[in-house]
């Protein structure tokens, strides 16, 4: 893991696409300006576990596989 102390104002960049802002510092919260590209998918790490454990459930459950391809029936 990269370490960096950044100001408020000041960016990171990611690549020569992602720019990462530090937009303001309160106390114990840091708020971060995120910019990029339409197609990088950007989520806060609770919400990413929760769609990855969704598309899990999804997956794994064959009755719900099997109702779907029922409707594809011609």
């Amino acid at each position: 893991m990269l370490v960096l102390t950044r100001k408020k104002n000041q960016k990171i960049m990611i690549g020569d696409d992602i720019e990462i802002t530090i937009v303001d510092i309160r106390s114990e919260q840091i708020k971060l300006g995120i910019n990029a590209p339409n197609h990088i998918k950007v989520f806060r790490k609770e919400v990413y576990d929760a769609i990855q454990e969704e598309n899990k459930a999804a997956a794994s459950s064959p009755e719900d596989i099997k109702g779907l391809s029922d409707l594809f029936k011609g």
